[in-house]
C-alpha cells in the first residue's frame, strides 16, 4: 500500500465537514489479480434518490520537487483507476483531491489547465487551513 500523502487527513475532514461519509480509507479497485489504493471512498445520501451519491478520491499534494513530475504521477494514477472503476464500480466518480495553493499555483498554469481539460480531471479543491472544500469541478 502506498505512503498517505500529506494532505489526506484535511481532504478527509474537508469531506466530512461538507456531509460525506467516509467509507473506505483507502478505498480498494480490484480487477481480476491486481488490487489498487486509491485514498478515500465517500458517499453523500441525496433527499430526491435512495441511492446517493459515490465518489473516490485520489489525495495530491503536488509538493515534491518537480510539479510536473507529480502531475505524471497522478495523471497515471488518476487513469488507471478510472479505467478499473468503470469496470468494477461505474457507480463512483473519482475525484482527484488537491490543496487550494496547488490550485492556485500548479493549476492555475496554461499547460496544467490543458492537462486538466485535456484528461477530463474532476478536481476537489479543499483549504488545507479550514479543512474546507473551497471548489469542485468537473
Amino acid at each position: 500500500m502506498a505512503t498517505i500523502d500529506i494532505i489526506h487527513e484535511a481532504v478527509k475532514n474537508a469531506l466530512i465537514k461538507d456531509g460525506w461519509i467516509i467509507t473506505h480509507d483507502p478505498y480498494v479497485i480490484r480487477y481480476e489479480e491486481v488490487a489498487l489504493f486509491a485514498d478515500l471512498g465517500a458517499e453523500r445520501a441525496l433527499a430526491a434518490e435512495l441511492s446517493g451519491r459515490q465518489i473516490v478520491v485520489e489525495v495530491k499534494s503536488f509538493v515534491g520537487r518537480s510539479p510536473i513530475q507529480d502531475m505524471k504521477i497522478a495523471l497515471g494514477q488518476y487513469d488507471l483507476y478510472r479505467g478499473f472503476l468503470e469496470l468494477v464500480a461505474p457507480e463512483r466518480e473519482l475525484y482527484l483531491g488537491i490543496s487550494s495553493a496547488a490550485y492556485e499555483s500548479l493549476f492555475g498554469q496554461k499547460a496544467i489547465q490543458w492537462i486538466v481539460q485535456r484528461y477530463q480531471l474532476p478536481l476537489i479543491v479543499v483549504d488545507i487551513n479550514t479543512e474546507e472544500i473551497v471548489k469542485w469541478t468537473k
